[in-house]
């Protein structure tokens, strides 16, 4: 376990179910078509009820490496932030390019939309299979580096519904 630099004081672990957090935006691991999906996906979905997919259909999608906004609808979140990322093809694709792209993404959306608060699922790792420590490495260096350029967020959360991604993260020094 390293130490944080401190750049990344805002940012921390939280552990349990992203659609109930009460934050500015929550990002959405979403696919290409943005209406709707498995995992996280599907549970921010149904969490935020049938308002969502109609602001989504009118997205028309959203390539692999970038990410849209959208109202919070139902969630406690006032924004949905819908990134997607690489499906892992091995590495040899540019998959990690795409995922910091993806959070990268997030981030720019979220700050030009005045949030201060943001909370991230672990993007790429459910149905997509990346990785979980290499894509919770490519997530935290992405997020050191934009709060470092930009630093106007309060508080950035890393949201493990896992054991297994709340452990990569801890292994990366993120505090709880």
């Amino acid at each position: 376990m390293g130490e944080q630099p401190a750049a990344v004081a805002p940012v921390r672990l939280v552990r349990g179910d992203i659609t109930r957090l009460s934050v500015d935006a929550i990002v959405n691991a979403a696919n290409e078509s943005l209406l709707g999906g498995g995992g996280v996906d599907g549970a921010i979905h149904r969490a935020a009820g049938p308002g969502l997919l109609a602001a989504c259909r009118l997205l028309g999608g959203c390539p692999t490496g970038e990410a849209r906004l959208t109202s919070g609808f139902r969630l406690p979140a006032r924004h949905v932030i819908h990134a997607v990322g690489p499906v892992w093809d091995g590495g040899h694709r540019g998959e990690a390019s795409l995922l910091s792209r993806a959070y990268h993404s997030c981030l720019t959306l979220a700050a030009d939309a005045g949030c201060r608060t943001v909370a991230f699922p672990a993007i790429s790792c459910g149905v997509y299979g990346y990785p979980i420590p290499a894509a919770c490495a490519i997530a935290l260096d992405t997020i050191t580096r934009f709060v470092a350029a930009r630093p106007c967020f309060s508080e950035l959360l890393l949201v493990a519904f896992g054991e297994d991604v709340a452990l990569a993260y801890a292994e990366l020094g993120v505090p709880e």
